[in-house]
């Protein structure tokens, strides 16, 4: 049986596929995802269709994860981190019609088991963020982190291999 302890009755949860003991608190917005086991979401969070959240996770507030997002087992993200899956966004198509979902191409990004992200860090799309690897808070991630690394910067840049 799922449970999920949901800290406020004003949560939008629609089509969302819950492991158990999953902690959601206030305002968050989730819907066509999957979040898996344990994973704790904090406070004013968006998760969009397709994204997927593995096992004992911990996302801090306001964090923004889009569509074509898979975040891994064990996976900590600080708050107001934000995933982008669109390499040239744009309003409307060149005849000047609002785009749709048709109109454009969403690029996954993976995360992968055991890292870290701090706060206030921007992941472009298309990239991989190593196993047990931690990204300083700010950090701009414009391609691949390697497993066992810490970088730092914008864009973020390689500080050293943890031991």
């Amino acid at each position: 049986m799922t449970r999920v302890d949901i800290k406020n009755d004003q949560q939008c949860l629609v089509d969302v596929k819950l492991g158990d003991d999953v902690k959601i608190f206030n305002f968050v917005n989730a819907y066509g995802c999957s979040i898996d086991n344990g994973t704790k979401i904090g406070a004013f969070v968006e998760i969009q269709k397709g994204a997927t959240i593995g096992k004992n996770c911990k996302i801090s507030s306001h964090s923004f994860i889009c569509e074509g997002v898979h975040i891994a087992d064990n996976v900590f993200v600080g708050h107001n981190v934000t995933f982008i899956n669109d390499k040239f966004p744009r309003a409307t198509t060149e005849n000047g019609i609002l785009q749709t979902d048709d109109n454009w191409e969403c690029i996954e990004t993976f995360i992968e088991e055991g890292a870290s992200i701090g706060s206030s860090v921007t992941i472009l799309c298309g990239v991989r963020v190593g196993k047990r690897s931690v990204i300083g808070a700010g950090s701009v991630v414009t391609r691949d982190v390697e497993e066992n690394t810490i970088v730092a910067g914008n864009p973020a840049k390689f500080i050293r291999t943890i031991d």
